[in-house]
């Protein structure tokens, strides 16, 4: 089973992500519970989703799809997930800057898809405060990866003046 890692911290997960059939139908809505919805499955039928009367709604973007298109309706949900379809796959980094910085999402950003711990400091560093690690992964060994560096040079959603400059600061 998957661990969910938010504020390093690991919590229960209580959202139910939902996808797409085998036969590529729409999954059926629960009508409680918190779910995690794809963007597709949102734009079909947001007003049904929004009728829910219990349960939190949540997001989930494809690396491939392009966070423009929620931008009207970020109040609607109480997590964005990013999906990371392999390790190699580095475009949801763009897209949680995105987020983060153009549009101004500061609800929960997590990512999900193929999370391991070499990719948590710097997923963290792009605005992520959530991840669901993959099977199997050692939680309590991934919880030291948001300690793996002291300090980075460039900037990042938590800190946008690189080391340089504040180095300048400190020095005058």
């Amino acid at each position: 089973m998957a661990t969910l890692i938010k504020n390093a911290k690991i919590i229960n997960n209580s959202w139910q992500r939902l996808d797409w059939t085998a036969d590529g139908s729409l999954p059926s809505v629960p009508a409680t519970g918190d779910v995690l919805v794809p963007l597709r499955l949102w734009q079909g039928l947001a007003d049904e989703l929004l009728g829910r009367t219990t349960g939190k709604l949540g997001l989930w973007l494809e690396s491939d799809e392009d966070p423009v298109l929620i931008v009207d309706s970020l109040d609607a949900f109480s997590v964005i997930a990013i999906n990371f379809p392999q390790f190699t796959d580095g475009r949801g980094y763009s897209t949680a800057r995105l987020l983060r910085e153009r549009y101004g999402w500061k609800g929960e950003l997590r990512a999900i898809g193929d999370i391991q711990r070499d990719q948590l400091y710097y997923l963290s560093r792009c605005g992520f405060d959530s991840f669901l690690l993959n099977d199997g992964l050692d939680a309590q060994g991934a919880l030291s990866a948001f300690n793996d560096f002291s300090e980075a040079y460039q900037t990042s959603v938590e800190r946008p003046v690189p080391l340089f400059r504040r180095r300048e600061k400190e020095a005058a």
